[in-house]
């Protein structure tokens, strides 16, 4: 299966960093194509909510910033992983920008499954992170194959390592 990490965090190695990493390997080893596009690096504006897209641009957005280079990614993607570090009590700014730029898509055509990878310092903070997942994961009719939550003490571990192999061994 074709495979596309967003990875949302600023920090290059950091935990949320590891995760995504952890997951390609663990793909890549199963067979599977994978792409992890570290996001936060990217100059990706939100959406302006001008309508261009589905009215004068065919689904093409107006805006002509590094989201290009993530719709062909996008249109080619059987599984979407969404990878995010929770700063404030939901997915990060660096991810909510290409998110909201799916928009001029509705939902990426190919991906039938998604995951979630989350890491934070603090224990039960993930509740409005997850909840945004699913409801876009339901919304777009995608299989939700999991999710794996990383608080401080739980981040870099062979425990966390494993858990994220058993999303893979979900495809």
């Amino acid at each position: 299966m074709k495979v596309l990490i967003l990875q949302g965090s600023p920090r290059a190695n950091g935990n949320t960093a590891w995760m995504a990493e952890e997951y390609r390997k663990a793909a890549e080893a199963a067979g599977h194509e994978v792409t992890l596009v570290n996001v936060a690096k990217k100059k990706i504006a939100g959406c302006l909510a001008c309508e261009y897209c589905h009215t004068k641009g065919n689904g093409q957005c107006i805006q002509k910033d590094d989201m290009q280079e993530l719709y062909p990614l996008l249109a080619q993607a059987e599984v979407l992983v969404l990878a995010s570090p929770i700063y404030y009590f939901t997915l990060s700014a660096q991810i909510q920008a290409p998110i909201q730029r799916f928009y001029s898509l509705m939902k990426p055509a190919n991906v039938k499954k998604t995951a979630l990878l989350l890491s934070s310092h603090s224990p039960g903070v993930y509740d409005a992170a997850i909840a945004e997942y699913k409801l876009i994961a339901g919304f777009c009719g995608y299989e939700d194959i999991g999710v794996v939550t990383a608080k401080l003490d739980e981040q870099k571990t062979d425990e966390t390592k494993q858990k994220v192999i058993e999303l893979v061994n979900k495809l």
